[in-house]
């Protein structure tokens, strides 16, 4: 009887471990996809009071979107939402009227405000 206490004890303890191995792998795939992916989009060499330069710019921050939230596997609908936040972002932080206002009208959104903290 004393074996058989034995062996349910480390039964018990190997099935524990098994849990707490998993749980640990779980959190670390899920801490590997948590971390923010960027890309800068230089645009110093665009004139942005002219239509060409807005346009140019866009076309590189959405490039640059794109390439940031794709990912092998990544579902379509997530891909997008992801292109959409990352483009509304860029065009707030850039905060120029005329790119705000082509981006409005080429995708129907509004870019976040920008607030001022001190």
């Amino acid at each position: 009887m004393n074996s058989n206490l034995k062996t349910s004890n480390r039964s018990i303890l190997a099935y524990a471990i098994a849990m707490w191995l998993t749980c640990a792998l779980l959190a670390a795939n899920a801490y590997a996809d948590d971390q923010v992916r960027s890309e800068t989009v230089r645009f110093a060499d665009l004139n942005l009071g002219t239509p060409a330069g807005v346009e140019a710019l866009y076309g590189r921050i959405h490039a640059a979107a794109g390439r940031v939230c794709d990912q092998p596997g990544g579902r379509m609908p997530a891909v997008r939402a992801c292109i959409t936040k990352a483009e509304s972002e860029a065009i707030g932080k850039v905060n120029q009227p005329l790119l705000t206002a082509y981006y409005q009208k080429k995708t129907g959104n509004q870019p976040p405000a920008l607030i001022a903290k001190r």
